[in-house]
């Protein structure tokens, strides 16, 4: 997928989102020059930055959307973070330092999976060593050396030669049957057994609680420091042989993996590939003013300059340089305008693009077309009830119409709308579903309207409802 062509991209994103080509464009062509600077010579790679984009568009026309879809599709390192939470150095609350500590941990939970994946079946197959070794255990050698000296005393050394022979057929006796043991498992046979087994227990200890939020956030992990002065604790729990697989299966591929290794290929992906969506940057830009909630906003701009300009940034698992992570902004822009920002941070988005407002008709088509489309996701919802639901061409014509119209005389939330006018039109049907099992429901025009017409006509019912 990391090759895709610009055009090639846009099509994958049209499975998902409505409209929205210039966007689309935009950042098909910020992932295609990824690509491109992966192939040039590594000096010419480092002189190559990339090219940030701000999306100027009303909430819930695919901003965020794109962006995600875009990680999504290449397996990129993403977040999405709102301009708006953080605070100027110096003033209570996360600084911007904490989004790049975030992508970090979020490219590990990636790379750490692959990781597991890729031992899973070693991990099975050492899980199932230890069931074994749980259901029918290896006899423990008494060997000379260890043998009880009153035993020696009282005259019974003699009797260790005909003991050790014992020991021995016992021991072959046992391994035939744990060959059998073996086999039974391969073929599924011991699903429903019960087992006895030890797991080790995870608690969130003191130092954890801690180190959440306050120390963490300068790059130290206390845990680390002192986590491992306490020793982990087993517990025992009685579980059926699939339920026990899966659990010692997990510890013994988490054995298997090496840590260092996932770090330093965590932070490699987030130099290289790390995309973050910065979102509500509008409520950050505007003119600076002397009190209330917004007091550290220019401060906000002037702390987010260095990380998007390209910087090093210290986590507890390494420095990141952020010369090469791919920003988008977003915002609204309906009080303020883009060039409200910092000169310095306008000169870091070089690309802006306007989202359109969506039509009735792009209503319309978002509640079909997209592959994870609302009228599939609302009938596959109540599919699983054993109640088909067949929504008419007049229903979902109706459906964009309400949305739309909603849209226009109140506040204007874009596609969000269209949830919120399924959920008060399917909320009988979803509400007593349990009890139609077999029954298939046709939603036409005249359902849609006997559900809504009321509360479109009164508009001030409509705000508080729709």
């Amino acid at each position: 997928m990391h090759n895709l062509t610009p055009r090639e991209i846009v099509e994958e994103l049209d499975r998902f989102i409505v409209g929205q080509q210039e966007a689309k464009k935009a950042v098909a062509i910020a992932l295609r020059n990824r690509y491109r600077r992966k192939k040039l010579s590594p000096e010419l790679q480092e002189e190559i930055y990339p090219k940030n984009i701000i999306m100027i568009g009303a909430t819930g026309v695919g901003k965020t959307e794109i962006a995600r879809r875009l990680a999504r599709m290449v397996k990129a390192p993403f977040i999405k973070v709102e301009a708006s939470k953080f605070t100027e150095v110096g003033y209570v609350g996360r600084d911007v330092d904490s989004m790049i500590r975030d992508l970090v941990e979020t490219s590990i939970r990636m790379v750490k999976q692959e990781k597991l994946e890729e031992v899973a079946d070693k991990g099975r197959q050492l899980a199932d060593d230890r069931i074994i070794d749980y259901l029918m255990p290896l006899p423990r050698k008494k060997s000379r050396n260890t043998r009880n000296p009153l035993e020696f005393l009282l005259g019974q050394g003699g009797e260790d030669q005909e003991s050790d022979a014992d020991q021995e057929a016992r021991g072959r006796a046992i391994e035939e049957k744990r060959e059998i043991l073996r086999q039974k498992l391969a073929r599924m046979e011991l699903e429903d057994e019960m087992i006895e087994i030890e797991v080790e227990e995870r608690n969130t200890s003191f130092m954890e609680i801690i180190s959440g939020s306050g120390v963490e956030e300068m790059g130290i992990n206390i845990q680390d420091m002192f986590g491992n002065l306490v020793p982990k604790t087993k517990k025992k729990r009685k579980l059926t042989v699939e339920e026990a697989r899966k659990i010692l299966s997990h510890e013994e591929a988490q054995r298997l993996i090496d840590l260092d290794e996932v770090y330093r290929e965590s932070i490699k992906r987030v130099e290289e590939d790390g995309i973050i969506f910065l979102d509500e940057i509008d409520k950050i830009a505007g003119k600076e003013s002397s009190y209330g909630p917004d007091v550290s906003r220019g401060g906000v701009q002037r702390d987010i300059l260095p990380i998007v300009e390209g910087s090093t940034v210290v986590t507890k698992y390494g420095p990141v340089k952020t010369d090469h992570v791919l920003f988008i902004a977003a915002g609204a822009f309906h009080i303020s305008k883009p060039s409200d920002l910092i000169p310095e941070l306008q000169g870091r988005f070089p690309i802006r693009v306007e989202l359109e407002a969506l039509t009735r008709g792009d209503l319309k088509r978002i509640l079909v077309e997209p592959y994870n489309s609302l009228i599939k996701q609302y009938s596959a919802l109540l599919g699983t009830e054993n109640v088909r639901t067949t929504f008419t061409e007049e229903a979902i014509e109706e459906l964009a119409r309400i949305a739309y119209e909603v849209n226009a005389s109140t506040e204007n939330i874009g596609a969000r709308r269209l949830h919120t006018v399924m959920e008060k039109v399917l909320e009988e049907l979803m509400f007593n579903a349990a009890d139609m099992q077999g029954q298939e429901i046709v939603i036409d025009a005249e359902y849609v309207g006997q559900r809504l017409n009321q509360i479109v006509a009164d508009e001030d019912l409509s705000r508080y409802i729709l």
